[in-house]
């Protein structure tokens, strides 16, 4: 299979295409469809965290238990995003986003009259299924229907969005808990779903081939295989007696699985994974240094909310309004990202942002129960600001060598190393948690945080060393 040229920038052939002319002045109307889908799935990713001690309760279980229905949702967007492609060559982009839409709120249905854990989580699981296409569609029409000088500001404000319903979430989370009932936060969905059908139907452009590629089932099996049971062991290894023999052969087969993959995609014609975009620097550095950082913060939500009420007594209101600086400082920060682009490039900016955003995770260690709300919420807002520029550039960073017709499978494998690293970063965070955690009083709780944001800070620090290997003129 031939590579792609990172110095390409012809425009993909349209000879196999169907695609509805789109023209700017729908900019609008599709940008904000976008957002709002971008808006949703982060709120969901995140809503559950603040709540995490009240559903425990309800369901008899312990906060660190209910990691299983954190990771479930995000293991099962990053099994399933490979596929979008394919799906979206098959069927069209716009039918492909309102089915998506579709399942979405119905597993937000599902999950909120769940009565277990068990329910809980297979319900999740089929809100991942229709959330594995909301986010690579997304990204892929843009790519498709943005002019590429627009596209680092348009990523911007919808990435915007993205982060708002990240922080949000927990604030939403903690309020309805509080004043409510923990299941309003998946029933909410269900009107938002209706009006984002009706949305689809109006703004989504319709993308599609007139002959779709075969669909690369065994491939996709290999990657499903090895993503579940690397996932599975690591549920072993956060358990209270370890199981050494069984997680072992989980992880020896999870690389072998793996590798098979790695095997299989240099030898199928079209791979659900293309493998040779790796050749070009700027993607594999984008596609590992996301995954390294996502690694390291992606456990932060939960953690903050357990430091906040289970070690500082905190209500899930009060602790869900401690998000909202990092919102604020998300957005605020938003207006740096060309600035910086401009004036550093993207290997001193995610070098130096990464950075950053490790000596600030660190800073969370200073923390205690009777730390001043005034140190609190700048350190927050700070938090939020450096983190919204590192989400926004690692996201635009993949596309700036590759040419459009490489962007639907480019948004995948961004995709599926966004959700797959989150999985496997909430999984880190409570694991660690779980291991340095000893008793069940408060002060145990603020120790056992202490310690692991120094652990993932560290790891945060160790991708800034993967974007140096950047080209200095990657603008």
């Amino acid at each position: 299979m031939p590579s792609p040229s990172a110095a390409s920038t012809a425009p993909a052939t349209t000879a196999d295409a169907v695609a509805e002319p789109y023209s700017r002045d729908r900019y609008d109307g599709l940008i904000w469809l976008v957002a709002a889908s971008f808006f949703m799935q982060a709120l969901d990713s995140t809503i559950v965290n603040t709540a995490v001690p009240a559903i425990a309760t309800a369901l008899h279980q312990t906060p660190l238990n209910m990691r299983s229905a954190l990771t479930s949702y995000v293991l099962t967007l990053a099994i399933l995003i490979p596929a979008t492609p394919w799906l979206c060559d098959r069927f069209g982009t716009r039918r492909v986003f309102g089915t998506a839409i579709s399942v979405f709120a119905l597993g937000s249905l599902l999950c909120g009259v769940s009565q277990t854990l068990q329910q809980l989580v297979m319900a999740r699981v089929l809100q991942g299924i229709g959330g594995a296409a909301l986010m690579p569609v997304g990204r892929y029409v843009l790519a498709r229907a943005i002019d590429k000088r627009d596209f680092v500001k348009v990523m911007s404000t919808v990435s915007t969005f993205g982060l708002l319903g990240s922080v949000l979430g927990p604030m939403l989370g903690g309020a309805l808990v509080e004043y409510a009932n923990w299941r309003l936060i998946f029933l909410i969905n269900v009107p938002v779903g209706i009006v984002g059908l009706w949305l689809n139907q109006r703004e989504m452009p319709e993308y599609r081939l007139d002959t779709a590629n075969r669909f690369d089932l065994f491939g996709f099996l290999l990657f499903a295989a090895a993503s579940a049971l690397l996932l599975t062991a690591s549920e072993f290894a956060a358990e209270a007696t370890v199981r050494w023999g069984q997680m072992g052969l989980l992880v020896v087969l999870a690389v072998a699985f793996g590798i098979a993959y790695v095997w299989h995609s240099r030898r199928t014609p079209h791979p659900v994974a293309d493998l040779s975009l790796l050749r070009v620097r700027s993607v594999w550095v984008s596609l590992s240094g996301s995954l390294l950082t996502r690694l390291g913060v992606s456990g932060m939500f939960l953690l903050i909310v357990l430091f906040l009420q289970e070690g500082c007594g905190w209500s899930p209101m009060a602790a869900g309004l401690m998000m909202v600086p990092q919102a604020l400082g998300a957005i605020s920060f938003k207006w740096l990202v060309n600035r910086s682009l401009v004036r550093l490039g993207y290997r001193r900016l995610l070098f130096g942002n990464t950075l950053v955003v490790a000596a600030l995770l660190a800073m969370f260690a200073l923390l205690g129960p009777h730390t001043p709300m005034a140190l609190i919420i700048p350190l927050l807002f700070a938090y939020g600001g450096f983190m919204g520029m590192q989400y926004t550039v690692m996201n635009t960073l993949i596309y700036t060598d590759l040419d459009v017709k490489h962007a639907s499978m480019a948004s995948s494998m961004a995709s599926t190393t966004q959700y797959l690293s989150m999985s496997f970063g909430i999984a880190l965070a409570t694991i660690l948690m779980q291991t340095l955690l000893r008793g069940q009083d408060s002060a145990a709780y603020v120790a056992a945080f202490r310690w692991t944001v120094i652990v993932i800070a560290v790891i945060t620090a160790a991708a800034s060393r993967v974007f140096a290997r950047l080209d200095k003129n990657v603008t």
